[in-house]
């Protein structure tokens, strides 16, 4: 390290901290106002109201939950901050901790065998020390396939890296690099030398390619045997060349790589992703054991090769190392369109809300692109006096293991490969955890589907911090969900997830203010009952509605004082929302279609994932985890990249969409019938705009209905049953508020 020149330098924004305190204030005072309009309401005597007491409530109890979700939300306003990196002042390479890499992978069906051996190759040309890198697989579905998959990576790995390091190479996912339109940021670009080296190793990568595509031939046609994804024994595999092809590289400048396929048995529960970071923890504990662990998606390739250096930056930071936990990167996507019009970008929270956190105690952990360190989820017990008896019941009965929990073990110790086969064997079996903390106090937690959230909040609870790290250049890549159904089934499982910590004993609400602060607990509260935006959302699009072709006004006249708490309430979240997107490198047409999509998964996946979750919280259904599928469908690419959404969804997520948009058309024509024929237009005002507003920013799922006729278009026969649904709605709806 130079000198006592800083690692890191943490940036405050007086201006975004002005501006969000400030529209905090004036925000929650017009809350405060329109609280107490319709609390007033309450107690006038029945005879002088003419508004039915059902629907009044109902939107008032709407608007409570909005208000609530809204107002602990604002603790990510309250101290944003960004961070600057200096890994030119590390200390020099022999003195840097080494780094196991977790790859993560299930089905190479939904997860192309080809873009997780890309990640992988990224992973291992990390610009680090590469005695001090290890690379660990955790294939879930224990597939052929992907550990055949890994041994060409691993041939075709002796011709990429020498060629990454040769000349600086910055984009060191193949794919990426061979598919990019230039590489001026490459060292040697142009000269003849790097020319002619590109070539061959492009020509090695096509190679290599087609290896994997007969990989994937041979394994479907052979297959034949009775394992499947939820039924195998654990299978261990350290790769090592076994080719003759000529060695660029000797074996020692390779990062060890490690293929894990732990033991899953029907009988037995895996717990999922979270199963199998701990088991790879255990794994990975006998035979490298390092301080600092690199989480991945099998899809978020290493976009920079410094991210491990960057990453040091803090965790080699004395001020901050002891009790730091984390660093997280940003999740960021090479697949997305100027137009996203599902926000698979997840602007909100990478831009915004994480750097809220990060200002207070650290970002919630989040799934991949984080650098995690060991003892925090494992514990340190080398300087502490514990009884080995007490450490196996927390740890399991693998005396290795227990050793690299002491310090004094030195990987690859075990003597002979059989033994350290039989060892990690027993480590990744499906009964090892029985009767151990694994998965309650130790490792990545079980209570939640989403685990890294759960975890990481634990961590906080604990007196862990993390950090945020965005620089300009991604340190991640990987592929956003271009389709809706895609994002309506990953959006139901991480509602679910957030869901279940909501409804336990660890609801940050409660059980967060006395171990951490009150702002940071509100963040994570608010993420927590996220989905419950679900409730508000279909209140909206249906109160109003039917009390408007009732007759019944439930907003103030156009004419009164109150008329504007609610106009401005309405503006200044839309401008607020505005001057977000304008700020984080968004844009007008984002700030729609934002909108857009939150009102389609405030009404759907939000709504049963909710459910999902308050049912396994008590018990009526078990977890379930379907991955996310990483398979281009170019149908699917070619409607999202045209700005068109691709309405090919089930009917669960597909009908409500399409009956409240109906519902809202005939309340929108039969309160401009009323307004125009009735005179009513002071009383109805509000009401009518909610519905054109609905329609407005909702018009893709009316062009979907009756415009469009491409594959991509709402079905006649969804119209049709969304039609009956809504009619049904209406009718039954109108008898319960004239009664």
């Amino acid at each position: 390290m130079e000198g006592s020149l800083p690692l890191h330098i943490c940036h405050v924004n007086p201006l975004s901290i002005f501006i969000n305190r400030s529209h905090t204030f004036i925000h929650s005072i017009a809350l405060a106002l329109l609280i107490y309009y319709r609390a007033s309401f309450l107690f006038q005597h029945p005879k002088t109201s003419a508004t039915p007491i059902l629907p009044w409530l109902l939107v008032f109890v709407a608007e409570l939950v909005l208000s609530f979700i809204w107002l602990i939300g604002q603790a990510y306003r309250w101290r944003p901050v960004s961070r600057t990196v200096f890994p030119e002042r590390l200390p020099e390479d022999d003195k840097l901790p080494a780094i196991d890499v977790f790859i993560f992978t299930v089905d190479p069906n939904k997860e192309p065998t080809l873009k997780v051996m890309n990640t992988v190759l990224s992973a291992m040309a990390l610009d680090y020390p590469q005695g001090k890198l290890h690379v660990y697989v955790s294939d879930d579905g224990g597939s052929p396939v992907t550990l055949q998959g890994l041994k060409e990576a691993w041939r075709f790995a002796k011709w990429w890296l020498p060629f990454c390091r040769r000349y600086r190479i910055k984009t060191r996912c193949p794919e990426a690099y061979f598919s990019a339109s230039n590489d001026d940021d490459d060292e040697g670009f142009g000269s003849s030398e790097f020319i002619t080296e590109r070539k061959k190793t492009q020509k090695r990568y096509e190679m290599f390619k087609k290896s994997i595509t007969e990989v994937k031939e041979r394994g479907r046609l052979g297959d034949n045997s009775r394992i499947t994804a939820q039924d195998h024994p654990s299978v261990i595999e350290v790769i090592e060349d076994d080719s003759d092809d000529k060695v660029q590289i000797d074996q020692e400048n390779i990062p060890l790589l490690v293929y894990v396929a732990r033991e899953k048995r029907p009988s037995h529960p895996h717990h999922f992703k979270a199963g199998a970071i701990n088991v790879l923890l255990r794994v990975a504990s006998v035979i490298s054991n390092s301080p600092y662990i690199l989480a991945l998606d099998c899809d978020m390739y290493c976009n920079d090769p410094t991210s491990a250096r960057q990453a040091m930056c803090f965790h080699l930071d004395p001020k901050i190392s002891p009790t730091l936990a984390f660093v997280q990167f940003p999740q960021r996507f090479h697949n997305i369109c100027k137009n996203d019009i599902y926000d698979a970008q997840l602007r909100s929270a990478y831009s915004l809300m994480w750097c809220g956190l990060d200002g207070l105690r650290g970002p919630v952990l989040s799934g991949t692109g984080f650098y995690i360190k060991r003892v925090s989820i494992c514990g340190s017990f080398i300087h502490e006096d514990v009884d080995l008896t007490e450490l196996k019941q927390s740890f399991g009965s693998s005396n290795e293991l227990i050793k690299s929990l002491r310090g004094n073990y030195e990987p690859n110790a075990i003597n002979g490969q059989q033994e350290l086969l039989k060892e990690t064997q027993v480590l990744a079996s499906c009964t090892y955890e029985n009767d151990t903390k694994w998965g309650k106090e130790v490792g990545f937690l079980y209570d939640s589907v989403a685990e890294d959230f759960f975890t990481g909040f634990i961590l906080h609870c604990k007196g862990w911090n993390s950090v945020y790290c965005n620089p300009s250049r991604a340190q991640f890549l990987g592929s956003g969900s271009a389709n809706l159904n895609d994002l309506m089934i990953q959006g139901m499982r991480w509602s679910s997830g957030l869901i279940e910590v909501g409804f336990s004993k660890f609801c940050p609400l409660i059980y967060g203010p006395p171990r951490m602060s009150f702002l940071e607990s509100m963040c994570y509260g608010e993420l927590s009952f996220f989905p419950f935006y679900f409730l508000p959302l279909w209140c909206f699009a249906t109160i109003p509605q039917l009390c408007l072709l009732n007759g019944i006004p439930l907003y103030p006249k156009v004419s009164s004082s109150y008329f504007v708490i609610f106009l401005f309430i309405f503006l200044s979240s839309l401008a607020k929302l505005l001057q977000e997107n304008l700020f984080t490198g968004g844009s007008f047409l984002s700030w729609v279609n934002e909108q857009r999509i939150w009102m389609m998964k405030s009404v759907t996946f939000h709504l049963y994932g909710t459910l999902d979750g308050i049912m396994k919280r008590i018990g009526i259904k078990e977890a379930s985890f379907v991955p996310s599928n990483k398979v281009e469908d170019d149908e699917q690419l070619k409607l999202y990249e045209m700005g068109k959404f691709g309405f090919q969804i089930p009917y669960m997520f597909l009908v409500p969409m399409v009956a409240l948009i109906i519902l809202n058309m005939a309340s929108f024509v039969g309160g401009l019938v009323r307004v125009v024929f009735l005179g009513d237009w002071d009383n109805m005002f509000v009401q009518v705009f909610i519905s054109f507003y609905i329609l407005v920013i909702n018009f893709p799922i009316i062009e979907g209905m009756i415009i469009r006729k491409d594959k991509g278009r709402i079905q006649p026969s969804v119209t049709l049953l969304s039609a009956v649904f809504s009619t049904i709605f209406l009718l039954v709806g109108s008898v319960i508020l004239c009664c």
